[in-house]
Parts: C-alpha cells; structure tokens; sequence
C-alpha cells in the first residue's frame, strides 16, 4: 500500500509511539483488503463506549490513550453512552457504572472527540455532503450516511473509527470505491408501506432472503425518518452498510442492470410482521431507535396529547435534539404520561437488566432486534397500535 512521506514518518514511529500503534492498525487493515493508499477524511463517529459494552479493558485502553499527547484530526463524535449524562440517577443507574461511564467520555474528551453522544450524528451537526469521505462506525449511521446522504464509509469498528479520528485518513477500500457501490439485488415492492413499523418489517423481510449486498428499493415512498428505520433494520437483520431507493435517494439513479430480484406483496409483509410481534406486557415503551428527530418526537407527544398511558414513555434523542424541542414542550403532557425525554444513551447500551427493566414496547426493528440477543422480551409495532393497546380506556 503506498504511503506518502509524512505517513510514513508516522508509522516509524517519529510522531510518538501512539499513533504509530494506530497508523500500524489502519495499514494492516488496508493491505488484508488491498487498499492502494490512504485517503483524508472529513468526520469520524466512534461507537463502542458504553460502559455497559466495553467494561474495565476498555476504559483503561481509553485512559492509556488519552495520557499520550495525541488530539483528533478531524470532527469527531461519539456513539451513545450507557446511561443520560443528567438524569442516571432518576434512571437508577448505579453510582459505580456512572463513573466509569464518566471516565470513558473524560478520556475520549481528551483525545478532542465532541462529546455529544448519539447514533445520528447528522441530526446533531455532524452532516457529510455528497460523495464526501468519512469514517463512521455505528451500523444505523453508516448505512444513513451511504444511503440518504450519498457520502462514504465502511462500517469501522470502533477501534478503527478511533485510528482514522487520530490520523486524520482511512484506507481507499470497499464501499469509499464508486465501483463498490451498485446495487446487486432488486426489492420490488408491490404493496402499500402504511407507518414506521412497516419499514421494519420489509426490511426484516429482505433479510431472510438476502444477509448482506446492495439493495434497490422500487415501489416506495419514504420520509427521512423511515429511511433512518428502513437501514437501521436492515444493519442489525443482516449485515448491510448501503441501500438505495428509486426516485429518492441519491445513487438510485446510477444503478446497472440487475437480474437478482424480490418481489415483496401485502402478504409477505403480513409474515414478516406475524414474526416480529411478541403478545407480551411491556414495562416501558421506548422509542427513538436511532435517535429520535425533531419531527419524530412533536409526533409522539401530539399522539400521546390525550390519552393517560397504563406504562412509562421513554424518548431517546441526542443532546442538542432535546434542547431544541424542550423550550416548546408542554410539560403537562410529560408529567400527565409519565414521559421522559432522555439524551446520550438509548436501550441497546444502557443496563436495562441492571436497572429492573426486563421487557419493553417499542417500534424500532433494530431496537427489538439487540434487546431480544440481551434476553429483553419486547413488543414490536408501531407508535399508533402501541399507544392505543397500553392507553387507559
């Protein structure tokens, strides 16, 4: 793999031994996938720093990195934490997890990574444009960022991420390659999509067919936030960082001819929905799985504005999120139904177990897809159904 000059220097060992250690690391990755050289990017998101997840090794990996007088290159942003930064005791989070959990985002602070802590960087300022090249590593904002935005990465791993947030480049391989990018499969919808749970549900049906490629979507129309659930499900379901959709998203246009395809009607969508749904009697409705948009949340409120809820209502969006919608919300309709708007963290990191909670109501198919593998017993549908089935009468 060719290096320049100064990368070179760095992989000597003349820039200190850190990051020597991570140039090292992104060659290695580069030559096992025959990157020809390293390439700049714009913007890092590194996922992997919930307490919950990574536990003491990873904490003192953290804190061995930050003593070293290594900074950032670029934007960086964290994924979600293990617990809201403000309200871990309201949560009863544990005083021992929260400050180890403190301690991973002071070291990653250090290091010059935003601690604004969510897995929708482009609601919360982090936005790439257009065939811009980035390093993201959470699998919901991978597949947004190759498929809604048309920018690129691989789907790194967290240690990567980090790698490419000190050295400023990641290698030029897999889907930063405009000929990696072309769909190699057809989903041809022929039914109505009626709500959010429903773009779950076909893209959980996909999965069972197809585990990893490039989808091209025909026969629907999707908002923003749909797109956001539709790859966020097809990440966990399989193991898909780009998709494309006719008419809507930007590379759609760009596709060959293909001759693998599915055909996915009202009754195929009926099973997939049969399968994913689980009669069970949640102790929470947890929503905003990814991170819960502006949008997304004065929906769920205006839903919510007149029904009394038998069961707490848990949102979950990033920081900034909150604080622009708090000014606006109507506390009453908080305090009425027993709803929290929480930041920094979502269910998939945070110790749920740990905390009492052991089954959850929810319309994320990703959120259904991590808690089930946690031993977490969920109720899958959508925010109308849910809403009406756990509302007093």
């Amino acid at each position: 793999m060719y290096l320049t000059k100064e990368e070179e220097k760095i992989l000597s060992g003349e820039k200190g031994e850190m990051l020597a250690r991570f140039m090292k690391l992104l060659v290695k990755i580069g030559e096992r996938f025959k990157a020809e050289k390293l390439i700049p990017i714009t913007s890092v998101q590194i996922a992997g720093i919930s307490y919950k997840n990574i536990g003491d090794p990873g904490l003192e990996f953290l804190e061995e990195i930050a003593k070293e007088n290594v900074k950032t290159k670029v934007v960086s942003f964290m994924n979600p934490a293990g617990m809201d930064f403000e309200l871990w005791e309201e949560l009863g989070i544990s005083k021992e997890f929260a400050e180890k959990q403190f301690r991973i985002i002071k070291a990653l602070k250090k290091l010059g990574v935003i601690a604004s802590a969510t897995c929708t960087p482009y609601l919360a300022g982090m936005l790439p444009r257009f065939k811009e090249h980035i390093a993201w590593s959470e699998s919901s904002a991978v597949i947004f960022a190759n498929s809604v935005l048309g920018a690129r990465t691989n789907r790194e791993g967290a240690f990567t991420a980090l790698a490419s947030a000190l050295i400023g480049k990641t290698p030029y391989y897999g889907l930063h390659l405009e000929e990696n990018r072309k769909a190699n499969f057809k989903v041809k919808v022929e039914c109505k999509i009626s709500n959010e749970a429903e773009f779950s549900a076909l893209a959980y049906f996909v999965c069972k067919y197809f585990k990893k490629g490039i989808p091209l979507f025909s026969g629907i129309n999707a908002s923003v936030d749909e797109l956001k659930l539709l790859g966020a499900s097809l990440a966990s379901y399989g193991a898909f960082a780009l998709y494309h959709v006719e008419n809507i998203t930007p590379e759609a246009y760009m596709q060959d001819e293909i001759e693998d395809k599915i055909n996915v009607c009202e009754n195929d969508l009926k099973y997939a929905k049969k399968e994913m749904e689980n009669e069970i009697q949640p102790e929470i409705i947890a929503l905003g799985c990814p991170h819960a948009s502006i949008k997304e949340i004065k929906q769920i409120l205006s839903l919510i504005k007149n029904k009394k809820l038998k069961i707490p209502v848990w949102i979950f969006t990033s920081r900034i999120v909150k604080k622009l919608v708090e000014e606006s919300l109507e506390n009453e309709i908080l305090e009425k139904n027993n709803i929290k708007i929480l930041a920094d963290t979502c269910p998939v990191v945070m110790p749920l177990k740990e905390i009492g909670i052991k089954s959850v109501a929810t319309n994320s198919g990703k959120m259904r897809f991590y808690l089930l593998n946690q031993g977490i017993k969920v109720y899958f549908d959508n925010i109308n159904k849910i809403f009406e089935k756990f509302s007093e009468r």
